[in-house]
């Protein structure tokens, strides 16, 4: 996970040229097709934009222009409860949904096309037009506040808002800001503190954590979902572990603390695409996963998933 090799790819794609411009309609441009990674695999959700296409500022820009008549587009703190969906063709202003310009571009489901809107609508009323500017801003203002937890202040400035558009989960919201905070310009101390704190919670990272028994040794057993970016969940626990490993031995250009490459480590343990040795395809989680080869050995405490379950066989 070179960080010099990441920075070159995400040059050639034009991002690192946006920030420095802060070029806020390419960023959303970006932005728009990392958060529609939802709901489906990664694969599904990149099939159906090569196939169909996505939605761009320059889109949105223009629909608006024309001041639809439906007042939840009037700006960001009315877009509440639209409630469109692409199957019904259904929304909470049903008597202005024919005219209305976010049922007709062709996203996966009707909550993108919410998301697209919602996030357009942020980037103009809340950012003014200028996310990167918006951003530094942010982190600016929570670097100001002394005491501990630096990075912490610089996630919740940055989590708490974004985390307000429509449709957009913790998890993937903190990838897509982890590769633009890491890699949008590496002079931004700011920026790479941020980013290389960010952590992604997925089902496969929750679930290592308990079968290994962090969780449980740490008193902090929760349900996947919410609890997992809550204060002692597994985010507050791969940080906690970060700061107990020097990371440069590993990414030699990244930073010495480094929440992401942890949690990235423990995915990359997980996922059938990578090491494929803890998940529910490889381990029966009504039982005590029974792999002898794990190179983790009696460092993990093999608990299962859902012991219960043994009870309906």
């Amino acid at each position: 996970m070179a960080l010099a090799k990441m920075r070159r790819d995400f040059a050639r794609s034009g991002l690192t040229e946006a920030v420095a411009r802060h070029d806020t309609p390419a960023l959303f441009d970006w932005l728009i097709r990392i958060l529609s990674l939802q709901g489906v695999s990664d694969a599904i959700a990149w099939r159906y934009m090569d196939q169909h296409g996505s939605v761009s500022f320059a889109d949105l820009e223009t629909t608006l222009a024309a001041a639809p008549s439906c007042p939840k587009l009037t700006s960001y703190w009315h877009f509440d409860a639209c409630r469109f969906t692409k199957q019904t063709f259904l929304c909470s202003e049903p008597s202005h949904i024919e005219a209305c310009p976010l049922p007709y571009h062709d996203l996966r489901n009707g909550r993108l096309n919410q998301t697209a809107y919602s996030l357009f609508l942020f980037l103009r009323d809340v950012c003014g037009g200028d996310l990167v500017g918006w951003i530094d801003e942010r982190l600016a203002a929570a670097d100001a506040v002394e005491g501990p937890q630096r990075t912490a202040r610089f996630r919740q400035a940055l989590l708490e808002p974004l985390g307000s558009i429509y449709g957009v989960s913790s998890k993937v919201l903190s990838m897509a800001l982890a590769d633009l905070l890491l890699l949008g310009d590496s002079m931004r101390e700011r920026w790479v503190a941020t980013g290389a704190s960010m952590i992604a919670i997925d089902t496969l990272v929750h679930n290592w954590l308990h079968r290994s028994g962090c969780l449980s040794e740490l008193d902090a057993e929760h349900a996947y979902g919410a609890g997992c970016y809550a204060l002692g969940g597994c985010a507050t626990i791969i940080e906690a572990a970060s700061q107990h490993i020097d990371a440069r031995v590993y990414c030699r250009d990244g930073p010495a603390t480094y929440p992401r490459l942890v949690q990235k480590a423990i995915w990359l343990f997980c996922t059938e695409a990578n090491l494929d040795i803890c998940n529910g395809n490889r381990i029966d989680d009504r039982f005590a996963c029974r792999d002898a080869s794990c190179p983790l050995g009696d460092g993990c405490a093999r608990r299962p998933l859902f012991p219960a379950a043994r009870l309906n066989r």
